[in-house]
Order: C-alpha cells, then sequence, then structure tokens
C-alpha cells in the first residue's frame, strides 16, 4: 500500500506543477490581456494551454484514485505541495526571483505534511484506546 501512496502522491505532484507552469507559460505567451476573441485565440493557439487542461485532468484522475485509500487529513496537505515545486520550477524555468519569506514558507509546507504524515502513521485504529474520550474498549 505504500508503494501505491508513493507513486499517486508523486503522480498527482507531477500533474498539478505541470498544470500550473503550462498556464503560467499560457499566459505570458497570450499577453496583453485583454477580453476579445483575438486573446481568446492567443490563448488557445499555444500548446501550453493544452498542457495546463491535460494536467488538470491527470490530477483530477490521480486524486481520485488515492482518495479511495489514502487517509485524508494527509492526503489533502500533501496535495497542496505542488506550490512548492511550482516555485522551485518557475525560479529555474523562468528565471523568477525567490525570496526568503517563500523559501520559509515552502519549509513550512513540507514540514507540516511531514507531521501529517508522521501523525497518521502513529495513530491508533478506533475502539483500541480504552483511555481516549472516556470510552470503555470494545469487548
Amino acid at each position: 500500500m505504500k508503494r501505491f501512496y508513493l507513486i499517486g502522491f508523486t503522480l498527482l505532484l507531477a500533474f498539478d506543477t505541470l498544470n500550473l507552469l503550462c498556464f503560467k507559460a499560457a499566459g505570458a505567451h497570450a499577453l496583453p490581456l485583454e477580453m476579445s476573441t483575438a486573446w481568446l485565440l492567443r490563448v488557445f493557439s499555444h500548446p501550453w494551454v493544452y498542457g495546463a487542461i491535460a494536467g488538470y485532468i491527470g490530477a483530477f484522475v490521480t486524486w481520485m484514485s488515492l482518495l479511495k485509500h489514502a487517509p485524508i487529513g494527509p492526503a489533502f496537505a500533501a496535495s497542496h505541495l505542488e506550490v512548492v515545486t511550482a516555485m522551485a520550477l518557475s525560479w529555474w524555468v523562468f528565471s523568477e526571483p525567490v525570496t526568503l519569506t517563500q523559501i520559509a514558507g515552502a519549509g513550512v509546507i513540507v514540514a507540516g505534511i511531514v507531521c501529517l504524515a508522521l501523525a497518521e502513521g502513529s495513530a491508533k485504529p478506533a475502539g483500541t484506546d480504552s483511555s481516549a474520550n472516556g470510552c470503555l474498549p470494545n469487548t
């Protein structure tokens, strides 16, 4: 099951990151922003927008598959790791500046995901701890 999670979350991260970077590239190629048919034609004439759509579809299918098996808390948190990967790849691919505050924020996101994963891994199944909520153990 751990292999399923590893592959699933890696795919989800890849699709979400693909989506964000492709939308960024499509937006940059469609400038100047204007509400016109010409602008829409510029947007849909670049392959980047189709990469973004593929990223959305791939992320949706992967997320739905993961939700069948993964605990919701860590899964939801891990699904937001693309913020960190998109920031790092935007720095590398688009030469965007990254501030110390952004790096610190990325570290907090990663630390939060790790904490949730560790907490979920050490949680006892319901009904095994007699002291929880003052309940008696199942007999």
